[in-house]
């Protein structure tokens, strides 16, 4: 399920002036503790939430370098991912979200090759 546009603009009030949100996506702490990552083309920050919400955010937990990996993600039962010491879950829709965030980092030689590159 996509992150809602409500969700959306209450990060970006966390944000700096004129930063632009390039993928945002939920994750969980200890099943308790609900986070929303809030990457753009300068950082990766991390917005906790209110207790026991999952959709208002409440402060930064942690802003990160655009450089820094989010991945990989251990999709072994639940998925997980390791970020500034902590393991985060994180819902099986997401995982390409994080994916994709990782595999901008390398640019286009992590893509693979076009299958039909004459047309």
């Amino acid at each position: 399920m996509p992150i809602p546009p409500d969700v959306r603009e209450r990060a970006r009030g966390f944000l700096p002036a004129g930063a632009e949100i390039r993928y945002i996506f939920p994750a969980s702490w200890n099943e308790s503790q609900f986070f929303v990552f809030a990457v753009t083309e300068a950082t990766v920050t991390v917005l906790v939430n209110r207790l026991w919400s999952r959709t208002r955010p409440k402060g930064v937990w942690h802003v990160f370098p655009r450089g820094v990996r989010i991945g990989p993600v251990d999709t072994h039962l639940i998925p997980t991912f390791h970020l500034g010491g902590r393991t985060f879950e994180v819902d099986d829709e997401y995982v390409s979200v994080i994916n994709a965030c990782d595999a901008e980092l390398q640019g286009a030689a992590s893509l693979p090759p076009d299958p039909l590159p004459d047309l």
